[in-house]
């Protein structure tokens, strides 16, 4: 109960403020996010049943028709994730993620900085398939038992945490800020960006990031660690669902166009990831039962409901553009110092609040935005702040891996921020940079 009176307290407070600078309409949307983001923050009641309430309180307090609402829980791009749900609820039941991760830890050598690179690639390969959350849950207790060492051990777990953040954005499936994105777009009809061109563009980005959290993460430790790597061999069925996912990938590539050579297969990539994950229940061929469906986290999917609900709140209201009239101050930066201000907003903004949540409220004011600047492709802007989202790496709240690395209590928070605030700066810079001069070109 002394959740709930916080959260009742900010949300009056937040109301109060609210009305300093807004009407009374827009007052009661933000008053209603800042107490779902509380909800999610301090976990008074459970993720899923707070990602339910804007079915309920929009349309009490005549934000949105209950249809408008509900219709953000069926979204198309919920479906794509669904499918990714089932190809990674496979991959655990038969063992495969072990596999890939022995398989990547025998590659480096067993020194700390090997050790330290070897978890944070593995971490970032897995999330990029599998959610962050279950990356982390996987290797996290990996890390914990390579040694003994109370300092290198942090090292090793803020690797795994920090790796599963930094791959979880190579894949549109890899963390929920990324379909919100990919959502929001098709709300406003604007060119979305398929699988393999989004995989090509943030692999860089990716790798750049993990080099530079693996050196520093390593520094002033090399000494040899034992490490239990087994020799596994696939099993047949490791060696079916290999066959499965690798032909998913290469579906996917000759179904992505390469403009204006080629044009594509013009699949619609929701059906395929869906129609993939639906594969997996098929005898002989699959490997799920119905009972395997209760994996699936509903309360992430209810949470794309919410992100989307909230996004269209912002936008039918009018409060997003209210909001970005007052940043209009920036609208006449260079695009270069406006994708910067951005990245550096989003990503501090998201150590005190969820991700999703956060680019939920962000992406139609920034939209809003960049109605007013014309030197800058709006998907540009959209896709940093995404980005952003999910480069947050000073506070356990920020994002789950940050959370899981926590609840190791090998970690203090002091160790996080100590790491997590370089890694903050180089991930804003690093992002920065390559939204302005590669994803310029190419989106």
């Amino acid at each position: 109960m002394k959740k709930l009176f916080i959260t009742a307290l900010i949300t009056a407070i937040i109301f109060i403020i609210s009305t300093l600078f807004f009407n009374t309409h827009h007052s009661i949307i933000l008053a209603i996010i800042g107490m779902l983001v509380t909800l999610w923050t301090n976990e008074a009641l459970p993720l899923g049943v707070v990602s339910l309430l804007p079915i309920l309180l929009f349309p009490s307090f005549d934000i949105l028709s209950t249809n408008e609402v509900t219709s953000n829980y069926s979204k198309s791009i919920i479906f794509l994730f669904l499918g990714g749900f089932l190809l990674a609820i496979a991959t655990e039941k038969t063992g495969l993620h072990k596999v890939i991760a022995n398989k990547l830890l025998s590659i480096f050598p067993n020194t700390t900085k090997g050790v330290i690179f070897s978890l944070s690639f593995t971490s970032a390969l897995l999330s990029s398939v599998l959610s962050n959350t279950t990356t982390a849950l996987l290797l996290i207790p990996i890390a914990m038992f390579i040694t003994d060492e109370i300092e290198i051990k942090k090292r090793l777990i803020l690797a795994v945490a920090y790796g599963a953040s930094i791959g979880g954005i190579i894949t549109p499936i890899g963390t929920p800020p990324n379909l919100i994105y990919l959502g929001f777009l098709d709300d406003k009809s604007m060119q979305g960006i398929n699988f393999i061109k989004w995989f090509l563009l943030t692999v860089p980005l990716a790798v750049v990031m993990l080099i530079f959290m693996g050196f520093i993460l390593s520094y002033g430790y090399n000494k040899s660690l034992k490490l239990d790597i087994k020799n596994y061999s696939l099993s047949s069925e490791q060696k079916r669902l290999s066959f499965i996912l690798i032909s998913l990938i290469l579906l996917l590539l000759i179904n992505s166009p390469i403009k204006p050579y080629y044009s594509g297969l013009g699949l619609n990539e929701k059906l395929i990831l869906l129609g993939f994950g639906v594969l997996m229940f098929i005898p002989k061929i699959g490997f799920l039962t119905w009972e395997d469906s209760k994996k699936i986290p509903f309360e992430i999917i209810f949470l794309f409901g919410a992100g989307f609900s909230i996004a269209m709140a912002f936008s039918n209201s009018g409060l997003a553009s209210v909001i970005a009239n007052y940043l209009n101050n920036f609208s006449s930066l260079s695009p270069y110092l406006l994708i910067l201000v951005v990245a550096t907003f989003i990503t501090f903004t998201t150590e005190i609040t969820s991700n999703t949540a956060l680019i939920s409220i962000a992406l139609p004011i920034i939209y809003a935005l960049t109605q007013n600047t014309p030197q800058i492709n709006p998907e540009i802007l959209l896709m940093t702040a995404t980005i952003a989202a999910s480069y947050a790496f000073m506070l356990p709240i920020a994002t789950p891996p940050n959370a899981i690395a926590m609840s190791s209590k090998a970690l203090k928070v002091k160790d996080m921020i100590k790491f997590g605030i370089i890694f903050n700066i180089l991930g804003i810079i690093t992002l920065s940079l390559f939204a302005y001069f590669l994803w310029n070109r190419f989106i």
